[in-house]
């Protein structure tokens, strides 16, 4: 039995905010009952994104429903917030809170108290000050940005196969991606896959027609699957006609053209940048101890360092590797870790409550594996290098067993046995962006998106 009643407030809905709620629903499963401990979770969204199968999904592969799971859900015994944090007074123990319903009665903020908090917030997209990023990129770190993104591209392709401009249908199958890390590498190589595959029932459109360029600032790209297998990822990349560019950046995708720093221009519809995450913005408003990357400062056992009832875990916590040979060695912010830190800090949060030892976080890294298309990848587990085939099956064998929720692995596979039995989709629903859109018009108002005005290409 806990103590004395605690109110538990997770803040993040994500890989370690789900995983952790849902390790202390079940080890609290008692005291919830007797209403002895209560578990809140804030999140943006009414569900987690398994991120890994965010290229699958924009490649068709996943239908997007399958991808996310919902949180009401697996936390039945949590109550879940959709809002977010706007700041938090660790030392009143009060987080600051924005949700929809303040939003419509235009009271401002609320308040809500807690006893513990979890911090697991995630990270967001790193971008830098350059010109035209803001009004023509795309993002790849949400499921509605995967989906918007696939139909951009089909929509890019019905662009160049009706027009009779040379300039408008170059631009239109241009695709530039910055970023060689997992996001873009793999984006890249699902959707070249993809369009590949679509070109058969274009008429004028050949996938030679087509430029997939890949801009990375760094001397290799995929560096978690090693240095060889990065190699053979770039050489695997050209043979497919990817024009992959290292040590290389982007300075400008202003009036639609993309500008490298080693003075190649590129008229294009499509920027998709991948290049990165950094800290979440709540953390700089909290009055936690931060390092010098904006991370919060962690124990071992996933409290936060010099705070007390406070924990962390994931891409927002600067959690030391007590299994790294070299000492001040962090562990890596991605999904590995986070799934297996969400469990030791559920755990230790309920040894906390009942007056029992903590754990110590320690995993050694096992690994990792990339998908480059249809039956194509990479990886390295565990000092044995793969490619081909062999390494696309064990991404998605991987993958399947991580994926929450035994009705989310059955659905995942039976989506990839019936592609595998079924021709791949390949048409585009762009105007799920705007649904409205057909309704105003036949009720004789303004499309409130002028064609001209869409800076991405998007109808």
């Amino acid at each position: 039995m806990v103590k004395e009643r605690a109110r538990i407030l997770v803040v993040g809905g994500g890989y370690v905010g789900m995983y952790t709620a849902l390790r202390l629903q079940r080890r609290l499963k008692p005291e919830l009952e007797r209403g002895e401990a209560e578990i809140t979770v804030v999140t943006p969204d009414p569900y987690m994104t398994y991120q890994p199968f965010l290229p699958e999904a924009a490649a068709g592969s996943i239908s997007p429903r399958h991808v996310v799971v919902p949180l009401r859900r697996v936390l039945p015994r949590c109550r879940v917030i959709i809002g977010e944090a706007a700041a938090i007074d660790h030392t009143a123990r009060t987080a600051t809170l924005t949700t929809l319903a303040t939003e419509e009665e235009g009271t401002g903020t609320e308040k809500l108290s807690y006893d513990e908090l979890v911090l697991a917030p995630g990270s967001v997209s790193r971008t830098l000050p350059v010109p035209g990023l803001a009004e023509h990129g795309i993002g790849f770190k949400t499921v509605e940005e995967a989906i918007g993104l696939r139909n951009h591209v089909i929509e890019q392709m019905d662009i160049a196969s009706s027009t009779r401009d040379p300039a408008i249908r170059d631009a239109a199958l241009t695709f530039v991606f910055v970023g060689g890390g997992y996001a873009g590498v793999e984006a890249l190589g699902e959707l070249e896959d993809m369009a590949r595959y679509a070109t058969r029932y274009y008429h004028n459109v050949s996938p030679e027609d087509m430029k997939w360029i890949l801009v990375e600032a760094s001397d290799r790209i995929l560096p978690e699957v090693g240095e060889d297998m990065g190699r053979y990822t770039v050489t695997e990349l050209r043979r497919r006609n990817i024009d992959v560019r290292l040590h290389t950046r982007l300075e400008s995708c202003a009036d639609r053209v993309a500008v490298l720093d080693d003075g190649a221009r590129f008229p294009t519809r499509t920027v998709v940048w991948t290049a990165g995450v950094k800290p979440h913005p709540i953390l700089a408003a909290t009055d936690l101890p931060l390092n010098a990357r904006g991370r919060l400062r962690c124990t071992p056992e996933l409290t936060v360092d010099g705070a007390t009832h406070a924990w962390a875990a994931g891409d927002a916590a600067a959690v030391p590797d007590v299994t790294a040979a070299e000492p001040g060695t962090e562990c890596a912010p991605n999904a590995q870790h986070a799934l297996r830190q969400a469990k030791v800090l559920g755990d230790n949060i309920v040894h906390a409550l009942r007056g029992e030892p903590l754990e110590t976080y320690a995993h050694k890294y096992a690994g990792s594996v990339a998908s480059l298309g249809f039956h194509k990848g990479v990886a390295q587990v565990y000092g044995r290098r793969l490619k081909g085939y062999p390494a696309w099956f064990m991404h998605r064998v991987y993958h399947l067993s991580r994926v929450p929720t035994f009705n989310r692995k059955a659905r995942v596979l039976a989506e990839w046995t019936l592609s595998g039995l079924f021709k791949r989709e390949v048409v585009s629903l762009g105007s799920l962006e705007h649904p409205r859109a057909e309704f105003e018009l036949a009720a004789g108002g303004k499309h409130h998106l002028n064609p001209g005005d869409d800076t991405k290409g998007s109808s």
